[in-house]
């Protein structure tokens, strides 16, 4: 999943992107009203994090302009005005929760956790695949009913996997679901992690294998399926 941070002050910009790729999401992050607003124009998100004090285009008017554009994307506000005024005003301009700085980040994390089910209500928060059964909120996969053992890595390719099943996905779009833009990943290191994710599949009896479609890139399919790899 990827998380769109716009946050002006470097060092809580700089933590919060931190803490978040190490809890596993793609992160991209923006310092100016405009950034985030260009940003948001032209990007997909699970969930945004939007400072209201943004330098030139405050983050009420970067909701605003996301909002009419009619794109439905989980918004938690960040601020420091404690407000009522202004919190209303943010919750009437389409955002889904609000946190007043300072804040704990367990806390943050708890509400990013919550809106992200939230926003997965109409999909389904279940992967399923085989003996497979993956988790997307709460990060979590098992196979026959037992905990699954994978990396951060293997786990968001999974995850990207599961939600194309049926679908060959290339190198590419894999490292652009799994990487913001200060991120590198390359698609070499897609081939080891892709492969090491399909010895463990094999190995847990998952009822899942990820077959490789020379020149155009890999697909989930079902263990007793045909196709060379």
């Amino acid at each position: 999943m990827r998380i769109f941070v716009a946050e002006d002050d470097n060092m809580l910009a700089d933590g919060l992107s931190r803490s978040l790729r190490q809890a596993g999401y793609a992160v991209d992050l923006a310092k100016t009203g405009s950034d985030a607003d260009a940003a948001l124009e032209r990007e997909d998100y699970s969930l945004v994090i939007l400072d209201i004090g943004l330098p030139g285009i405050d983050g009420f008017e970067v909701l605003r302009r996301l909002r009419k554009r009619k794109y439905y994307v989980p918004v938690l506000v960040l601020t420091a005005r404690d407000e009522l005024d202004d919190r209303v005003r943010g919750l009437d301009l389409g955002a889904d929760d609000y946190l007043v700085k300072p804040f704990a980040l367990p806390e943050l994390k708890a509400r990013i956790r919550a809106l992200l089910r939230r926003g997965q209500a109409g999909k389904k928060p279940r992967l399923v695949h085989g003996d497979l059964t993956l988790d997307t909120v709460g990060r979590r996969v098992w196979v026959k009913g037992r905990s699954f053992g994978l990396t951060v890595r293997e786990w968001n390719i999974l995850e990207f996997l599961l939600m194309n099943s049926g679908k060959v996905v290339s190198k590419e779009d894999i490292v652009e679901a799994l990487c913001g833009w200060d991120d590198e990943l390359s698609l070499n290191a897609i081939e080891v992690y892709v492969s090491r994710l399909r010895s463990k599949l094999e190995d847990a009896g998952a009822g899942a294998k990820i077959r490789t479609v020379r020149g155009f890139g890999y697909l989930l399919e079902d263990a007793d399926e045909g196709g060379k790899e």
